[in-house]
């Protein structure tokens, strides 16, 4: 890869949330940004409002519970920029059910969401980087999945967790050729996902639970994963970086 050239990165469920404080980040940063998300309006929109030129951004529809949209996307990126060197697997679903209450197919919708597309990521863009030498990709994982998660439901952490693993299976696997794997594994953070799950009543007692007595900061977040995106980065691989207030320390 030409060091000076200006790098290409896919972030998947970049519409809204903390998806679009990564897109921001990386565009900031001075990368290129893939616009991703099953609403393909809602990622046109984000594009517009993050850059109305629109020289820096690419919306696409994606939905990442099938591997064909995830060639679809490389296909349209390579067609439109030639290239593609970052992945940010962000896009997950949520369902707070009691444990007792989800049955099968619930359960399974959420890990094929939030788990099968981090192995279809990482299968289908992941090759196709260990191919041309060089790449990064960012598992967006949960506290969730360290803990066995709190407001969120159990099939959201047994997702999240899973990500954990395949993380290291794919940083094993795509190393040789140059791709770095790793997760981000953010606590409560100030976003509409954690102001839906948690209520206003129960938010101060949420507060109270957590060391740095604040939620986290979306656009930190952000910044995490554009210096896991950094060719600088080749020597971290396989890890999950933890920004979580001290919920959970090892």
């Amino acid at each position: 890869m030409n060091p000076s050239e200006q790098q290409i990165a896919l972030v998947t469920g970049a519409a809204r949330g903390v998806g679009r404080h990564i897109a921001r980040r990386l565009l900031q940063a001075g990368y290129r940004v893939v616009i991703t998300d099953i609403d393909g309006a809602a990622a046109a929109r984000t594009a517009q409002e993050l850059d109305a030129s629109g020289e820096q951004v690419l919306a696409l529809a994606l939905n990442v519970a099938r591997k064909d949209d995830f060639v679809a996307a490389l296909n349209a990126v390579l067609e439109h920029w030639g290239s593609l060197q970052v992945l940010v697997n962000n896009a997950a679903v949520t369902r707070a059910t009691p444990v007792m209450e989800i049955d099968l197919q619930e359960f399974n919708e959420v890990v094929s969401i939030n788990l099968g597309s981090v192995f279809a990521g990482c299968q289908v863009i992941g090759g196709y980087m260990a191919e041309q030498g060089y790449g990064r990709i960012i598992n967006m994982a949960s506290l969730a999945g360290q803990n066995g998660g709190t407001s969120t439901g159990a099939h959201y952490a047994a997702s999240k967790g899973g990500i954990l693993t395949l993380t290291k299976v794919f940083a094993k696997e795509l190393a040789k050729g140059g791709v770095t794997v790793n997760a981000v594994a953010p606590g409560p953070v100030d976003s509409p996902m954690v102001r839906e799950l948690v209520s206003a009543e129960r938010l101060p007692a949420l507060l109270n639970a957590i060391p740095a007595g604040r939620l986290g900061d979306a656009d930190f977040i952000g910044d995490v994963v554009v210096q896991l995106a950094r060719p600088e980065a080749y020597f971290t691989t396989g890890t999950t970086w933890d920004v979580n207030g001290g919920l959970f320390m090892r």
